[in-house]
């Protein structure tokens, strides 16, 4: 038993469908789905004119704890992603030290365990460094080993540059490998052309010409070959092109496939024209490219090719970005505005509502096995989020929750609202108000 709240006559976006309805939340899980829920010990919510959806789960964040968090950390983030309706998170394995031990990955959970509002999971760090130790363990209970973003700490980390490391890991390791998809050799090959051209001051506007189609798709394909050839579990990581897309199944569902993508929600939002206006603020690795990648990409999130969205919210502070070119770093903060994008596309007529709770709540929890999440289900955790679509505001800096203060979204005016978050029943955000008293649990996986 534990508290309880009745949300009344609100529309439940769940498993393909929208019916209005109640849902009785008792202590951390869902406890009755109905038309006519009457409790009176029960605090209510009404629900009237607004949409319940599962929390969303990101299945892709550097929240910057431990070792940079003069950037951001497990509290300021989880603030801002509770705002963004974001429930559950996997964060990324670059932080300091890089997460390349199960001791590593304890100490994480650790900190998120006294810190993270949110539901937390994360990824143990992969690379030829620790490639053996990491064969010899039993990864079968990690949600995913990756080598995302340990490119940073040393050149040759990228498990796509090395496909003899990244085949001995494919052809032996029991969990999802998710891997950063860019060529390294073809990148500092373009980067030594446009040296040769603008030395170190490259315009921004260059970013996606260094990092190319080409050296996305190239890693891509070959990755998916090596996969396919041991029949492992491959996860390719926030996909950029059109021609990528088309590497990938939609003939299967999500549970019988062994090779799946992502997108990011900026490289939906934004393409290269923006950087005339937004400069080194929207330079992520991979980069945003053309306007035809991001139709592309969407066309493909819509058909079933691209499996889940992700944010790949990666904080830096403004000093840190406005540099130039080569010394600014790549990432940006995005978590608290994902679910508000995907909404623009949706009252665009671009998206259904159905659709975007299948790619961000639905499919993340499937694809990494999460137990009793992502779906509005009886004997489910209560994770949810209402949704007022008739909302209209502006970002501003007063707004922005993550600790850097900052993001390439401000003056961008969304028309929806995520009015209240509920983490494991617990009403963590209502209305703009923050209730940090709880914190969120690990994400534990299915049991085979």
């Amino acid at each position: 038993m534990g508290a309880k709240t009745l949300i009344k006559n609100i529309q439940i976006v769940s498993e393909g469908t929208i019916n209005t309805g109640d849902v009785l939340v008792e202590g951390m899980f869902i406890k009755l789905i109905g038309d006519e829920i009457d409790d009176d010990s029960a605090i209510v919510i009404d629900g009237t004119g607004k949409f319940l959806i599962p929390g969303i789960i990101d299945g892709q964040v550097h929240f910057r704890e431990p070792g940079l968090t003069h950037k951001a950390d497990l509290y300021s983030e989880s603030r801002a992603a509770v705002a963004g309706g974001v429930t559950s998170f996997i964060d990324m394995p670059n932080t300091i030290p890089n997460v390349l031990s199960l001791a590593a990955l304890e100490e994480k959970n650790k900190l998120a365990s006294i810190k993270s509002l949110a539901n937390y999971g994360f990824f143990l760090g992969v690379n030829g460094d620790n490639l053996e130790e990491v064969l010899k363990l039993d990864t079968t209970s990690l949600l995913a080993v990756s080598d995302d973003g340990l490119y940073f700490t040393k050149k040759g980390n990228l498990l796509a540059d090395n496909p003899d490391t990244l085949e001995r890991l494919l052809s032996n390791c029991k969990s999802i490998v998710a891997i950063h998809s860019e060529k390294e050799q073809i990148v500092e090959a373009n980067e030594e052309l446009f040296r040769e051209k603008y030395g170190d001051n490259i315009p921004i506007e260059c970013h996606p010409l260094i990092r190319s189609e080409e050296a996305c798709y190239e890693s891509t394909k070959n990755a998916i070959a090596i996969a396919t050839k041991h029949n492992a579990r491959l996860h390719i990581l926030h996909l950029t092109t059109e021609a990528e897309t088309h590497l990938f199944r939609n003939d299967i569902p999500l549970e019988q496939k062994n090779i799946t993508t992502e997108v990011s929600v900026h490289h939906l939002w934004f393409t290269d024209n923006d950087y005339a206006r937004l400069g080194t603020l929207i330079k992520w690795n991979p980069a945003i490219k053309k306007d035809k990648d991001k139709k592309g990409l969407l066309k493909a999130l819509i058909d079933d090719r691209i499996d889940i969205v992700t944010t790949d919210h990666a904080p830096h502070t403004l000093e840190e970005k406005q540099k130039p070119y080569f010394q600014s770093m790549s990432g940006a903060p995005i978590i608290q505005f994902s679910l508000n994008i995907m909404l623009e596309f949706y009252r665009q007529g671009q998206i259904s509502l159905e659709k975007i709770v299948q790619k961000m709540s639905h499919n993340p929890a499937i694809l990494y096995g999460i137990q009793k999440r992502g779906f509005i289900r009886e004997g489910y955790f209560a994770d949810l989020a209402i949704v007022d679509l008739n909302a209209e505001w502006t970002v501003s800096k007063e707004c922005i929750l993550s600790k850097c203060g900052w993001s390439p979204l401000e003056g961008t005016t969304f028309h929806s609202k995520v009015t209240h978050t509920f983490v494991n029943g617990h009403l963590v955000f209502n209305n703009g108000q923050i209730d940090d008293a709880i914190k969120g649990l690990p994400l534990t996986k299915e049991s085979k």
